[in-house]
């Protein structure tokens, strides 16, 4: 079953994430991959991306509840893949960029 495309953060709650943690991940990103449901986001590492991604993760599971998350690293990199139904990709997009 599908869960509904609806965010359980309040207008000032998402406007808060946005201007914290989402921001500093959103420009931490070297490249968007389009994958099949969704996005894959590629980061280096730099100073605490990779604690901020994995708590961007954390609080989005809480609140977004109809996306998917997977985090993969290596030495090199940091990968987050997004998914969700096809509807959810517009809002993969203006989440995440």
């Amino acid at each position: 079953m599908d869960l509904p495309i609806v965010c359980t953060l309040s207008a000032a709650e998402l406007q808060e994430r946005k201007a914290t943690i989402l921001n500093s991940v959103r420009n931490a990103v070297v490249c968007r991959t389009p994958i099949p449901r969704g996005y894959r986001y590629e980061f280096s590492y730099q100073g605490t991306t990779s604690q901020d991604v994995r708590r961007l993760v954390e609080l989005e599971q809480q609140c977004c509840r109809f996306l998917s998350f997977n985090v993969m690293e290596n030495e090199n990199t940091i990968r987050l893949d997004v998914t969700g139904q096809p509807v959810a990709l517009a809002f993969i997009e203006d989440l995440f960029g």
